[in-house]
């Protein structure tokens, strides 16, 4: 069997535990592509479970290889797919809530789970957009249900899932309300929000006025703060964890309404992502891209938090 470089997880715990080395090249299934990877993205959710947080997670056996967000060329077509051809750009969120194995030289992906990469985007940006966008676009459409002329907060609008979620609202022609340190305001207002609230130096409650959504990426006492400049009716949707029990009674008692997903693969909503991409009209951030060999480095720089958009690990830059 051919072998490939590859990031694996060898213990549940610290980036420590992720061991560069030498693993199978995987085979492609019958509905599968093995795709050269170029761009692997970095997320949140790549620590979090390499660290062992989520209970629902699959009990895999270790090592695995982490990581679900790709941008690469397939190299090798499962002989029952179509649609796609060796040497074709594709991008995608793959196999959550199974693990990804993103982290490597190559993958093998179920075909419908990876769109063509946006020809305006680098393996590098590509790999940066479909898990956080997929997410944002769920919180902001599906789950918020937001429409034109509405006004939406969005915490923490300058990380992965918040810079994205700006721009989708602003192309929707909602009224973006963000939140950020104050070293990001001239980045996140580049990006199409309205109003911007330093985090640091002022609470969101007592300057901003009613809004019909919020989106939060933070968690903790943010989302009981939040509940006062939600209209009633509306809806605040949280990502990084459940709401509490106390705050869903409160925001009840409100007339608000909460919500909580786990992002899934969606290649439709991917598919609408590259159009609004291709148009110029949404553009990811890379803050740093770290050679595969370096990914410890990557989820370290992850956990510090603070991160500008996202990081990708660059899979074509091969240790020996």
């Amino acid at each position: 069997m051919e072998e490939m470089k590859a990031v694996r997880l060898h213990a549940y715990g610290g980036p420590e535990n992720l061991v560069y080395e030498e693993a199978p090249r995987p085979e492609p299934a019958g509905d599968e592509l093995v795709v050269r990877v170029h761009g692997a993205g970095v997320n949140v959710l790549d620590w979090l479970l390499g660290e062992g947080g989520f209970e629902h997670f699959p009990d895999v056996p270790l090592p695995w290889i982490p990581g679900w967000d790709i941008s690469g060329v397939v190299e090798v077509v499962g002989n029952g797919v179509s649609g796609f051809q060796q040497g074709d750009s594709v991008y995608g969120m793959v196999r959550l809530p199974e693990p990804g194995n993103a982290y490597a030289e190559y993958t093998a992906v179920p075909a419908s789970q990876v769109v063509a990469k946006p020809p305006i985007l680098d393996h590098m940006h590509a790999a940066a957009v479909p898990m956080t966008g997929l997410t944002a676009w769920r919180a902001l459409f599906d789950e918020a249900g937001l429409q034109r002329g509405q006004r939406v907060l969005i915490h923490a609008a300058s990380g992965g899932v918040g810079h994205l979620a700006v721009q989708f609202a602003k192309a929707a022609g909602a009224h973006v309300v963000a939140t950020a340190s104050g070293s990001n305001r001239e980045y996140v207002n580049s990006l199409g929000a309205d109003e911007f609230v330093d985090y640091r130096e002022q609470r969101f409650e007592t300057t901003v006025a009613p809004v019909h959504a919020v989106i939060d990426t933070v968690g903790g006492k943010v989302q009981q703060r939040s509940l006062d400049v939600l209209k009633r009716a509306g809806v605040l949707v949280a990502l990084p964890a459940e709401v509490p029990d106390d705050v869903k009674a409160e925001a009840e008692r409100r007339g608000i309404r909460t919500r909580h997903f786990s992002v899934e693969p969606n290649t439709d909503t991917l598919t609408k992502i590259s159009r609004l991409i291709d148009d110029g009209r949404v553009r990811p951030t890379v803050s740093s891209v770290y050679p595969l060999a370096e990914a410890q480095a990557a989820h370290e720089e992850g956990r510090a938090g603070h991160v500008r958009g996202k990081l990708v690990l660059d899979a074509t830059t091969v240790a020996s």
